[in-house]
């Protein structure tokens, strides 16, 4: 469904600024030209100019491409990406939680009750835990980015009361 908005919403940006270029200016013109070579002219023999238009506008063209490749070329932008925090785990967690559990110190386990005892089950508690470590945990914020940081929370929040 968003990407379908996201589609509707460029092709409107897109047509609305290729009308921007469409339509061609107007060139001077010399209202008293025969249909020979040879210019009739009263007084004058200076050609009349109206008023020329540039209908081109290169900042509208480019913001319309811009805005398709972002919508077309790029993956949907996710506030979290639980698959990325799914192979974060595996990669990095799973050695001593693995399946929500706790092989170092066996009650403190990554399931809801766990969780809800030692007052982690909030995603910033867990950024936090993840981050800088505590106890027996050792910090990965030196090791994972942010973004990274916050799939895994966010992973492991939505995995908690499933295991």
């Amino acid at each position: 469904m968003a990407r379908s908005a996201c589609f509707v919403v460029a092709a409107s940006a897109m047509l609305y600024s290729v009308s921007c270029f469409v339509a061609p200016g107007t060139a001077p013109r010399n209202p008293r030209q025969s249909s020979g070579s040879v210019v009739e002219t009263d007084v004058t023999p200076a050609m009349v100019q109206e008023p020329v238009t540039n209908s081109f506008c290169p900042l509208a063209f480019g913001a319309a491409v811009g805005l398709l490749v972002a919508v077309f070329g790029a993956r949907p932008a996710m506030a979290v990406d639980l698959e990325n925090g799914e192979s974060i785990f595996t990669g990095n967690c799973a050695a001593c939680h693995a399946g929500g559990n706790n092989t170092v110190v066996t009650e403190k386990k990554l399931k809801k009750e766990a969780l809800i005892t030692y007052g982690k089950y909030d995603v910033g508690a867990i950024i936090k835990q993840v981050t800088n470590g505590n106890g027996s945990m050792p910090a990965f914020g030196d090791k994972l980015g942010p973004d990274d940081i916050e799939d895994v929370a966010n992973w492991v929040y939505n995995k908690a009361d499933k295991w």
